[in-house]
């Protein structure tokens, strides 16, 4: 089996606390043949040293690198945060394009192929990780790495006219032909970057997933939408009834219903429109007024970006106001909260909570609705409330599928689910937890690396 090299933003260290799904995947895939596991350490230095810090660890190198103030400001805060985000997530009206901000990007992972190239042999499969390194093939090749490449979008492609909107776009979405296998979460985010090769790049679509770039280069693309370890979470699930966290959770609801959403505070997620559906609820369905608390769960994220910190003075006000119109002396209709929880700490609030509310603007995947679907009890199941604009509603058919812009819509969709019958309840849910067992974390990487490694 050929070593596995992984490359990502950021490196899971074993001794750190990023022990998410992902982490998991890519840390049991690395210890099959060995491996390593380059990318930024995460810590930035006043001036850049290219020094590169390694450690070993149950059969897995991991090399990682510091970053300038200049570099991370540019490269991480700048292009990657304040262009390529809100560009893949279809806001151009967001998108803050600066020249100096691209060239810190391509310098960045301009440095990370010079220290990586070194490292890689001939025959190891090289997975790279998400927008922030895009073209980071492009730049292995021109170094004269031979190995395979593969790379993935963890989040949405978009259309090819949004896409070319972006100046010099070809510098790089281009970049991504140089890879030997390009995957996407969805068939529409690959559907998008057939359009973008044939209609921006002068190349062109032999067959589904069977590209060629304007200089006759051929590669691949495919759909390989990521999955979470469904018997690890509703493990943790059925066991968090000891939580302490759990516990008071469950107490303080006095047996009213519970809904809750968990989401990053950013923009992509719809959380005003989903604040304002709630509230349509409220308004529009009078009998469930005091039957349901709202729990929203939403770390700050990027704080120092000022569309975040005005996302974040929206739903404070917002949450005010709704409790202050509606709430009674015995019942807090919403609870809003800014901070992160342990995994198995969540996992016991998704089990609690009758309906899970997922209903970004725009998402790769979001696993925190399939999170949510494996931590229920399989005799007495929530129901998910999934945005069509989410690319786990290709999957979970269970759901109850809606349209964020829609308030009402919305709103009718949480009444149906609070009002919904066990035996449909029960049946929604088998139907989506066969597809989250089926195909796992683990199913989805070994895809990924079997496609990868039958490339020429």
């Amino acid at each position: 089996m050929s070593r596995l090299v992984v490359v990502s933003n950021r490196v899971a260290l074993p001794d750190s606390d990023q022990n998410g799904g992902l982490a998991t995947a890519l840390d049991a895939a690395l210890k099959e043949a060995g491996g390593l596991w380059f990318g930024w350490s995460g810590k930035v230095a006043r001036a850049h040293s290219g020094e590169l810090h390694r450690a070993t660890h149950d059969n897995i190198d991991y090399l990682t690198i510091d970053l300038s103030r200049e570099d991370y400001e540019g490269y991480y805060n700048g292009f990657s945060n304040r262009t390529l985000w809100p560009l893949l997530h279809f806001r151009l009206d967001l998108v803050d394009y600066n020249a100096m901000t691209q060239a810190a990007y391509r310098g960045v992972n301009a440095l990370f192929a010079e220290k990586l190239a070194k490292e890689i042999r001939d025959e190891d499969i090289v997975w790279v990780h998400d927008y922030h390194l895009l073209p980071l093939a492009q730049e292995l090749r021109r170094r004269g790495v031979r190995a395979r490449i593969g790379f993935f979008l963890h989040v949405p492609f978009p259309s090819a006219d949004i896409v070319a909107g972006l100046p010099h776009h070809e510098k790089t979405f281009g970049a991504l032909a140089a890879y030997d296998l390009v995957g996407f979460q969805t068939e529409r985010d690959l559907e998008r970057f057939q359009d973008y090769i044939r209609l921006f790049r002068g190349g062109s679509v032999a067959a589904r997933g069977t590209l060629r770039d304007h200089d006759g280069r051929s590669f691949q693309a495919d759909a390989f939408p990521i999955g979470i370890d469904a018997s690890a979470i509703a493990t943790l699930a059925a066991n968090a009834s000891r939580n302490p966290a759990v516990r008071r959770m469950q107490a303080s609801l006095t047996g009213r219903a519970l809904a809750i959403g968990v989401d990053r505070l950013d923009y992509s997620k719809g959380l005003p429109e989903r604040f304002r559906a709630f509230e349509r609820v409220l308004d529009k369905h009078t009998d469930l007024r005091g039957q349901l608390t709202y729990l929203q769960i939403a770390p700050v994220s990027r704080g120092g970006v000022a569309s975040y910190r005005a996302l974040r003075r929206e739903l404070e006000q917002y949450a005010g106001h709704i409790n202050g119109a509606h709430a009674d002396p015995d019942w807090t209709p919403m609870r809003y909260v800014n901070r992160t929880y342990p995994h198995a700490t969540l996992a016991g609030f998704y089990r609690l909570a009758r309906i899970g509310l997922v209903t970004p603007l725009r998402d790769g995947m979001n696993l925190v609705a399939k999170e949510y679907v494996a931590s229920q009890d399989p005799q007495d199941p929530g129901a998910l409330v999934l945005s069509i604009f989410a690319g786990a509603a290709r999957e979970l058919d269970g759901a109850l599928l809606i349209n964020p812009f829609d308030s009402d819509g919305v709103a009718d969709a949480i009444a149906a689910a609070l009002k919904m019958p066990l035996d449909e309840r029960r049946e929604r849910w088998q139907s989506m937890m066969q597809r989250i067992s089926s195909y796992d974390i683990h199913a989805w990487r070994r895809d990924f690396l079997d496609r990868l490694q039958q490339t020429r």
